[in-house]
């Protein structure tokens, strides 16, 4: 969506902080022996009380109130009562909800208790060209370069990109345009970041895959090639400055 009163922009920031204070508690929450189940029910709930609605659920009829994702999991993790965290597993939490028609997306890796499978350091990355590409990000910018600026820092880090997952238009609906701001360079996408428009941008930091395959339960997504993938994800209003983090609440630059 793009802007235009503050309403809208107050609108978005309510429902921005549900999805970011979400995220941040049930990172906090989470631990060893714990099924994911469990923590998406505490999330579900955490919604609620807010007064806001699972995205993923309310569009797609998702079964869970967040996509929990563990270890060689990509993306969109189904909650399951017999998954169980062990410590040091990589998890990934992404938290999306409607409140009052907004619409906001956030997301972030993490390890479970102590790094035993040295996790931290792909987690840095990931954050850190989050950060980076964000703060590129401002009206005219070529989205374009956005993908190729995520794909050499990751590469200079020695990672590699998810190539067919991608940030996206947010506000008025779970995904809008742009649809298409991926973590790799697309020569042939010529549009440019619109001020006031609202996009989520995420990052798919992997250490060896290059594309995310479905699986048969036709959602949870894992890497063609295996090994492990790092997301961070903060929606953002574009200026013709320094961006808005409209999640910067979830904490998971700190």
């Amino acid at each position: 969506m793009s802007i235009a009163t503050q309403a809208e922009l107050l609108g978005m920031k309510s429902v921005s902080e549900a999805v970011g204070l979400t995220l941040k508690k049930m990172r906090e929450y989470a631990k060893v022996g714990m099924s994911t189940k469990q923590l998406d029910d505490y999330g579900g709930q955490i919604l609620r009380e807010l007064g806001a609605n699972s995205a993923p659920k309310l569009t797609y009829g998702f079964p869970g109130w967040t996509c929990i994702s563990v270890n060689n999991e990509v993306a969109h993790g189904i909650p399951s009562a017999t998954r169980i965290l062990q410590e040091g597993d990589l998890i990934n939490i992404d938290v999306s909800a409607e409140l009052n028609g907004f619409w906001s997306d956030n997301g972030g890796s993490f390890v479970i208790g102590t790094d035993l499978n040295h996790h931290n350091a792909l987690i840095e990355v990931s954050k850190k060209i989050l950060h980076k590409a964000i703060y590129q990000i401002k009206d005219g910018v070529k989205i374009a370069d956005i993908g190729k600026l995520i794909e050499t820092e990751a590469r200079k880090s020695g990672y590699s990109v998810i190539r067919n997952l991608a940030g996206h238009g947010v506000g008025r609906s779970l995904h809008e345009e742009p649809t298409e701001i991926l973590n790799c360079y697309d020569k042939y996408n010529r549009k440019r970041f619109k001020k006031n428009s609202v996009v989520a941008i995420e990052t798919f930091i992997a250490t060896k895959s290059n594309h995310a395959d479905t699986l048969k339960d036709g959602w949870t997504l894992v890497g063609n090639k295996g090994g492990f993938v790092a997301q961070h994800e903060h929606t953002i209003v574009i200026t013709e400055g320094k961006p808005i983090i409209l999640t910067s609440v979830n904490g998971i630059w700190n």
